[in-house]
């Protein structure tokens, strides 16, 4: 019963803070691996378990998302649809130790994206890399998302960056979305493949259902400073904890 409130406290946050600025997997993974459900089933269980906090947080953010450009909303959804099925297929045929020891450079690479995040931003502008969205940095993105999903919504948000996109709320909404479509592929993948842990999956999937819409009014109510501070803390943390479980 412990084990079950830890999964459930943890989706909640998780969906809180997938709407927030991202960064949700840093919690549900390491509470299913803290319950023993091995690497990647519990990698495939974590993204099944933020999938609906996903659809949560687009609709907290349907005003944002309907003000986008659609046929560029389209053109990245594709794009984005294709690199979460490749990211998704590599992933399966991933062994638990080889992934154990990828985890902690992932979450630290995430961490670090987002940390830096506005001089990344100077950087691209001085480079001409923030004009349109570019097909490959989303194609890269999405597998990204599709084989780990830890940390999805903080490079989403520094590659919405490197773009020149600058409204915040805008961004979350369309992380939200292009999130939701990309889990959405994966989770049909690793369901197929029978790698989910679904008895944990399906309570968590509702905690974080909750946390994920409930985090739309705290994501505009909390300063950006806040936001940053709070997702920079989780992600170097986790990133640590994992480090040490890898190599110690």
């Amino acid at each position: 019963m412990s084990e079950y409130i830890i999964l459930a406290a943890a989706a909640f946050l998780a969906g809180m803070l997938n709407t927030v600025a991202g960064g949700g997997t840093f919690l549900t993974f390491p509470a299913l691996v803290y319950t023993g459900v091995p690497p990647v089933a519990a990698n495939a269980t974590s993204a099944v378990v933020v999938f609906p906090g996903y659809l949560g947080g687009a609709a907290g953010f349907r005003k944002e998302i309907a003000a986008f450009e659609r046929s560029r909303l389209l053109r990245i959804v594709i794009f984005t649809g294709i690199g979460g099925l490749s990211g998704s297929l590599l992933l399966l045929v991933s062994s638990d130790e080889a992934f154990s020891r990828v985890v902690p450079f992932l979450l630290a690479l995430a961490t670090l994206t987002f940390a830096f995040g506005p001089r990344i931003e100077v950087w691209a502008s001085r480079h001409n890399f923030g004009k349109a969205e570019g097909v490959w940095g989303t194609l890269l993105v999405s597998a990204y998302g599709g084989y780990f999903n830890g940390g999805l919504g903080i490079v989403l948000l520094a590659l919405f960056s490197l773009w020149g996109m600058r409204d915040l709320n805008l961004m979350n909404g369309l992380k939200n979305a292009l999130s939701f479509v990309l889990s959405a592929i994966s989770v049909v993948t690793f369901a197929a493949a029978g790698i989910v842990a679904w008895p944990q999956a399906v309570l968590m999937m509702v905690a974080a259902t909750i946390g994920g819409y409930a985090g739309a009014p705290v994501a505009r109510a909390l300063p950006a400073v806040a936001v940053r501070a709070i997702v920079i803390a989780v992600g170097a943390t986790m990133s640590a904890v994992f480090f040490w479980r890898a190599f110690a």
